[in-house]
């Protein structure tokens, strides 16, 4: 019982606190050892795909060590103190607040500023495509593609890898908790090469291959629990279950990415709108296939929509995941 609380703790932390600007993030340390280890594993072969593997393989072996020693000497010193160290790492892994934060910034330029300029700047915080040209529909289809999506990679993979670790306390004989915050370390390790070195162009095609490649198979299983836990969503919330279910099994592979189209179609068919269609990228327009059965294009209250429907898919994915370690454990 007490690790349940744990992981509750470090959701509820999220929740109250979020990602404050002034905080020196551990995530952001992430990202300064994957520029690190990629600045050597570069200058000491001319391979880029051997290159880009072995970054990987340092950004992981040393995002366990570093978080495992940090949870060790805690523990040391009290197993309480170990505890309380453990859930707020665990909380830092988790995203749910920034999200909703980010999003609902868009929304109030929409609706209540009325400026595309300070929509297409809050959108741009958080998508990686070109907004200077966006049009109401642009700012809003962008956001809900990217809360759909942000889902997995902020909220329910880094849960989902904190509780699969958790099991393995008994073999490894280690607390649960502190197995499960290097798990969800491991995994945001993963997911912040992807966002980094995992690029398609001229300077990370090979070098971000294996990145990508492990990004893929790590959210796969989390996508699609995720895809589906936002069809009971929408029958919780009143909103188009139906839809979702048909649009999640019809478009959910219609997408670049193995895994984001999941969590994108059951939201599109969950609130009747189109997604997907041409964006740019890099001053190049991508054409992505629409998502979705409805031309109708989405509104600014949508966004509204479909954080509550990703918060409430959250909490169900988390309820499930939960119910199941205590079947089996």
């Amino acid at each position: 019982m007490i690790y349940y609380l744990q992981l509750l703790a470090a959701v509820v932390l999220d929740a109250l606190i979020g990602d404050p600007c002034w905080f020196p993030h551990p995530v952001r340390a992430i990202g300064r050892l994957i520029a690190w280890s990629e600045r050597i594993t570069r200058s000491k072969t001319g391979n880029l795909y051997l290159a880009g593997g072995l970054t990987v393989m340092m950004v992981i072996g040393a995002t366990a060590g570093i978080v495992s020693l940090i949870l060790f000497i805690a523990a040391s010193f009290s197993p309480v103190l170990g505890g309380f160290v453990a859930v707020f790492l665990l909380y830092t892994t988790i995203a749910a607040r920034d999200l909703l934060v980010h999003s609902n910034a868009v929304y109030v330029h929409l609706e209540e500023d009325i400026s595309l300029v300070n929509a297409r700047n809050a959108v741009g915080r958080i998508v990686g495509r070109d907004t200077s040209k966006l049009d109401e529909d642009g700012i809003c289809r962008a956001t809900i593609e990217t809360v759909a999506e942000n889902m997995v990679d902020g909220i329910t993979a880094p849960i989902f890898f904190a509780v699969l670790a958790g099991c393995l306390a008994p073999v490894l004989e280690l607390s649960p908790i502190s197995c499960s915050v290097v798990g969800a370390f491991l995994y945001k390790a993963i997911n912040t090469m992807d966002s980094m070195i995992a690029y398609k162009n001229e300077r990370y095609l090979q070098f971000g291959r294996v990145a990508a490649r492990l990004d893929d198979a790590v959210n796969f299983i989390p996508a699609r629990l995720s895809g589906a836990c936002l069809i009971i969503a929408a029958f919780f919330l009143k909103l188009d279950y139906r839809g979702a279910a048909k649009v999640f099994l019809k478009d959910r592979l219609h997408h670049a990415s193995p895994n984001a189209g999941h969590t994108e179609a059951a939201a599109a068919g969950a609130l009747g709108v189109r997604l997907g269609g041409p964006s740019v990228y890099f001053d190049k327009v991508v054409e992505k296939p629409y998502i979705g059965i409805a031309a109708c294009e989405p509104v600014p209250e949508d966004i509204k929509r479909v954080n509550r429907l990703v918060i409430v898919g959250s909490i169900i994915f988390c309820i499930l995941l939960t119910g199941v370690r205590l079947v089996l454990i």
